[in-house]
């Protein structure tokens, strides 16, 4: 009688690693795309938080203006060219100290007194185009753990539009 030998032995265990390689790759693509899910999700948080900050700003700039009024002073009083920095209790522009901006973990408010620091600096500029315009640009400035440099600028004009 003749006998046939089966040469199938090795067949299962090369499928398996082809099918074990496959999976694999697969599992490093999801991984590799969550990563950089992750990664996008807090620059998008930075630049949420960045425009926010830029927006307060402009607001304080307002604030002083709208005090300037209210005390009957002139309605740019207190205002020069150059670059200033200024908070959320901040009465007055200060001269710009390119300091970093701190978040206040019980009321999750940012300013130069207390708390934790974080990757923003705000810087207010100041232009007087005349005596009727201020032009105010307010700039925030962060870095990333990957070198990533960003910047927010708002920009807004305020006019004596007050008798």
């Amino acid at each position: 009688m003749l006998k046939i030998k089966n040469n199938d032995s090795g067949q299962l265990l090369i499928e398996s690693m082809i099918g074990i390689g496959i999976v694999v790759v697969g599992l490093l693509g999801v991984v590799g795309l969550l990563s950089r899910s992750a990664s996008l999700n807090r620059v998008v948080s930075q630049q949420l938080i960045a425009n926010y900050l830029a927006s307060e700003g402009i607001e304080i700039t307002k604030n002083i203006i709208d005090a300037n009024i209210i005390k009957k002073d002139p309605w740019n009083q207190g205002f020069s060219n150059g670059n200033f920095e200024a908070d959320y209790t901040s009465l007055i522009l200060q001269f710009n100290q390119d300091r970093f901006l701190s978040v206040d973990s019980t009321n999750g408010f940012y300013g130069y007194q207390s708390g934790a620091p974080t990757l923003f600096k705000r810087t207010i500029n100041i232009k007087l185009v005349s005596s009727e315009e201020i032009k105010v640009n307010s700039i925030v400035r962060w870095n990333t753990r990957g070198g990533g440099q960003f910047e927010v600028n708002l920009e807004d004009h305020f006019f004596n539009w007050r008798p």
